[in-house]
């Protein structure tokens, strides 16, 4: 999984492939839009709470708190969705609805799908926003509706988690898990 450092995160770069993303899934085009057509995206409803994250995160990595708090509490509060401004996401994420959806992961790859009242997070109460408590998310990862990602686990690269799974032990690479506590359903 690529990590997202202080000196990696370039915010045009990563608003570019999400938007890129995003026209990929909506319009079902492989091909990049590009000029007006890519910018106009950037008032889509699945796409303003990625850039309220991403100005959060990069006002985050300057040590400019009460910038990234405010990014954080319109998206709460607009969106309906809270992302943690620590928490690091790689380009290319996706969410197609935001009501009810909580991301408090630890670190999340590339080309990510996280559906509506999905739950990213610890197990118990962590203020102090520690690795070993929250889950970390390869890339092409997709993340069904309501699901439950809790814990210090890892969802491997390719993997796909169902609707409404609780999800508490590691998913490997290529792998479906649903099911309350989720379980492996295909490999």
């Amino acid at each position: 999984m690529n990590s997202v450092t202080n000196e990696e995160f370039n915010l045009a770069s990563y608003l570019i492939a999400d938007l890129h993303r995003a026209n990929q899934i909506i319009n079902k085009s492989t091909i990049q839009a590009t000029g007006l057509k890519l910018w106009i995206g950037i008032f889509s409803p699945r796409f303003v709470p990625i850039l309220f994250y991403r100005l959060s995160f990069f006002f985050y990595q300057r040590n400019l708190g009460l910038f990234a708090k405010i990014f954080s509490l319109l998206n709460f509060f607009l969106f309906g969705i809270e992302i943690a401004v620590r928490c690091k996401i790689g380009k290319g994420l996706f969410l197609p609805h935001t009501q009810g959806t909580v991301i408090g992961a630890w670190e999340i790859g590339e080309n990510v799908t996280i559906f509506q009242g999905a739950t990213l997070g610890a197990r118990e109460v962590d203020f102090t926003y520690n690795q070993s408590l929250r889950p970390t998310i390869g890339n092409n990862v997709i993340i069904g509706s309501g699901a439950k990602v809790l814990g210090g686990i890892c969802l491997d690269d390719g993997c796909s988690i169902g609707a409404n799974a609780v999800v508490l032990n590691n998913v490997g690479a290529g792998q479906f898990a649903a099911g309350v506590p989720a379980k492996i359903i295909k490999q």
